[in-house]
């Protein structure tokens, strides 16, 4: 049992290293950003989060009465 259970943490720590290896080991290194808001590609393309699509079609559909918003949130604070 405790075989398995070392063996479960060493296979952990070894992912946890794969994954930061970015993060310890290159200057200024991060994660990388994978929200959607957050990727220039997608911002592009005009493809917005669930969250902002959602924000954007009740304001033009005026159902909060105070009148379309001709941008989202997300985008301006991306810019």
């Amino acid at each position: 049992m405790w075989q398995t259970i070392l063996i479960s943490v060493g296979i952990l720590l070894i992912s946890f290293v794969f994954l930061a290896i970015k993060v310890l080991f290159v200057k200024n290194g991060t994660f990388p950003k994978t929200h959607v808001s957050q990727s220039k590609a997608m911002r592009e393309k005009g493809i917005h989060c669930v969250q902002t699509q959602d924000y954007e079609e009740r304001h033009k559909q005026g159902l909060y009465g105070d009148g379309p918003k001709p941008t989202s949130r997300l985008q301006e604070k991306n810019k």
